[in-house]
């Protein structure tokens, strides 16, 4: 038995919809700019014809169940909302192809990319990483995971999110850019995919700002209903 200087963190996970067993996070992969729209009102249009997807990462640790309330983060004054379909991974994969994606999906859920975008945006225009915009504590929402059953590759369906009952976003899953095999097939070229790993597939246009006082919540037909309450700041 390992003799540790500090008991080791607990491993992040999420419920699995019908099930007593969690399944265990390992990894979480996040696709920038993945519709059009949203593309066009950060600034920088995407023509699929010549760019590649990109990506950034969020720790496990920053994995918050959907559902709980969550203090304001600090360091920022423009937190926003970013809707997302996830993709959990439930078998190994590296250089696969788009034909064979499929067998690499176990699940599905809806997520809450939550993003401290004036931070975000200095380190954009400087050439830094996002990290302080994006990898930080609770800003990983996550719903329970739906077992992919029969719904098999999703290439369609409405998703979108409101705030305070006032939808924001609205869009369909048609719409990404790159879709589900194209992500997977593209991702898996630089690292071996395997079970844990969750894939937020990007974010439609209309993210926005919130507040203390403010309740999320968003709906991607066929997977699930996402919740989050901000708090008041720390």
């Amino acid at each position: 038995m390992s003799n540790y200087v500090f008991p080791p963190a607990a491993v992040p996970s999420l419920p699995i919809v019908g099930s007593d067993a969690r399944y265990a996070v390992s990894r979480i992969f996040c696709v920038g700019r993945n519709y059009h729209a949203h593309a066009v009102e950060m600034g920088r249009p995407v023509d699929k014809s010549t760019m590649k997807p990109f990506y950034f990462t969020k720790t496990p640790s920053t994995l918050l169940e959907s559902g709980a309330t969550v203090p304001y983060p600090c360091g920022t004054t423009n937190y926003h909302y970013e809707m997302e379909l996830v993709i959990a991974i439930g078998a190994e994969g590296f250089r696969v192809a788009e034909s064979d994606a499929a067998r690499m999906v176990w699940g599905y859920a809806a997520g809450l990319d939550m993003t401290r975008r004036d931070l975000q945006l200095v380190a954009r225009e400087q050439g830094r990483p996002w990290d302080l915009g994006k990898d930080f504590e609770k800003s990983a929402v996550c719903t329970a995971i739906l077992p992919v059953g029969n719904l098999g590759i999703l290439d369609k369906g409405a998703i979108n999110l409101q705030v305070n009952g006032e939808t924001k976003q609205t869009a369909d899953l048609s719409q990404l850019i790159w879709n589900i095999p194209e992500l997977l097939a593209d991702l898996s070229q630089y690292y071996h995919l395997q079970p844990g790993d969750l894939i937020y597939t990007g974010t439609p246009e209309g993210v926005g700002a919130v507040k203390s006082g403010e309740r999320i919540t968003g709906h991607i037909d066929r997977v699930g209903d996402v919740a989050l309450t901000i708090g008041q700041p720390e």
